[in-house]
């Protein structure tokens, strides 16, 4: 009866090893997992820092660039101004001759 129950216990504990190395495995596995879940967060963050300065350099130069079409169409409202005005004087002196 006393080795009937001791080989009980060593396979009990042999399975219970057999457990164990199975998990220490599933351990080691996450822990991959986790440590590549890390650096793929990590890059992604960083690749949202790069995105987000990039965009604000873009809404700086789309501003600049509207500033200086509205000032290009100032300066062309101004310049057709006073090209029909040359051209009203010219009017006027060809009939005044």
């Amino acid at each position: 009866d006393a080795n009937r129950q001791i080989s009980e216990y060593k396979f009990k504990l042999s399975k219970a090893e057999q457990d164990i190395t199975t998990l220490e495995q599933n351990i080691a596995r996450l822990e991959g997992q986790v440590a590549r879940y890390k650096n793929a967060a990590e890059n992604a963050e960083k690749v949202e820092d790069e995105l987000k300065a990039e965009k604000r350099k873009l809404q700086r130069e789309l501003r600049t660039a509207l500033d200086k079409i509205e000032e290009m169409e100032m300066t062309n409202s101004h310049l057709l101004k006073r090209l029909e005005k040359m051209k009203a004087n010219r009017t006027a002196l060809l009939s005044q001759q």
